[in-house]
């Protein structure tokens, strides 16, 4: 996350200046009318203006102000708790540093403490697992980089964690199981099935595979490690619907979540492909692109094809993309072909696969 330090006051602005050396890749944005010979940026628009285009880009925001100011010019650019960047507020003599949108998921909880903790300030956080000194969930997930389904039951199973409930944990991989080992209320479960008898009032599930006999309980959330890699090939000027139905349809048919897709690869060819870069940022990530020659000495259990050779000079592309992509990690599918498109799946190299949902 890249963050800005907003400022509106001479008296702000010394404390975002300061702020800036102890964050040194923050952005420190100060108005026109303070310009000094510095590394600042300078907006001759006004906060209402500057703060939404600077959260439009997705950076956290340490706003030196009146909390009305902040939440005046943010409030119409909110959009979800997954997808808000983290926004905190200062007073000018830096006395208080509060956590103010986007606590868990976006980070502004721990900013918060960070900000206080460089200034010496007191931190303002008011979310009932931080003040009760639990860790929630869509924290953990922040923290272990899994992704969040469905968000609308974050709510529901941080309230049992907060009323000390049973809350049966499937975590085979370990990615949070630690940061809950004296949660009162949390115990690991085995497996899925061993979680869904176990009497619990919730359940929190760590996993890459589709349940959909179980997805749409309410007392149940499922965070999903973003681990696995895609590759993709396609021909010149294949749509992004095209491209998403192909994914789709081979993640949906081995079973593995759409969020837990972590990187996506190709071939430098296709690196201005405009329904790849599409595909790419539905899901939030970036296009990681490989010469043919690195894709050359790479080998999946496919066989060589003519086509790409031809095309972009390559034995292949989607699997030896995924297989660099997965730094060493195994390709899970191998390269299929649909219409236009050819994609295989690997998983990132430190990670295992977990157990099959039916277990």
């Amino acid at each position: 996350m890249t963050l800005a330090i907003c400022a509106i006051t001479a008296g702000g602005a010394a404390l975002a200046r300061r702020l800036g050396t102890l964050l040194p890749e923050a952005q420190v944005w100060l108005p026109e009318k303070l310009r000094a010979d510095d590394h600042c940026h300078y907006s001759a628009a006004g906060m209402a203006e500057l703060l939404p285009r600077l959260f439009q880009r997705g950076q956290g925001l340490i706003c030196i102000m009146a909390t009305g100011i902040v939440v005046r010019s943010l409030a119409p650019q909110l959009r979800s708790k997954a997808l808000d960047p983290a926004v905190v507020v200062l007073d000018e003599a830096g006395h208080f540093v509060i956590s103010l949108l986007a606590g868990h998921l976006g980070g502004a909880n721990a900013l918060t403490r960070q900000v206080a903790s460089l200034l010496s300030a007191t931190p303002v956080i008011t979310t009932a697992t931080d003040v009760n000194g639990l860790c929630a969930w869509d924290e953990a997930a922040r923290l272990a980089n899994l992704a969040v389904e469905p968000l609308e039951h974050i709510r529901t199973l941080n309230s049992l964690l907060l009323q000390g409930k049973k809350i049966a944990l499937v975590d085979h991989q370990r990615l949070i199981a630690e940061r809950f080992a004296t949660t009162p209320g949390v115990e690991l479960a085995a497996n899925f099935s061993a979680a869904s008898h176990a009497g619990a009032a919730g359940r929190v599930f760590v996993t890459e595979r589709l349940i959909p006999e179980l997805a749409a309980q309410k007392d149940l959330l499922l965070l999903r490690p973003r681990h696995l890699v895609l590759g993709i090939g396609c021909n010149r000027h294949t749509s992004k619907e095209e491209i998403t139905q192909a994914v789709e349809g081979i993640l949906n048919r081995a079973w593995l979540a759409r969020l837990a897709v972590g990187r996506i690869a190709t071939i430098n060819d296709k690196g201005d492909e405009a329904g790849l870069l599409a595909v790419a940022a539905e899901f939030g990530l970036p296009l990681i692109t490989y010469s043919r020659d690195q894709l050359n000495r790479v080998h999946g259990p496919s066989p060589a094809s003519k086509h790409a050779l031809a095309a972009v000079g390559a034995h292949g592309v989607c699997e030896p993309a995924a297989l660099l992509a997965a730094e060493g990690g195994p390709l899970l599918i191998p390269k299929q072909k649909c219409g236009q498109v050819t994609v295989a799946v690997a998983r990132l190299r430190a990670l295992t696969p977990d157990e099959d949902s039916r277990a």
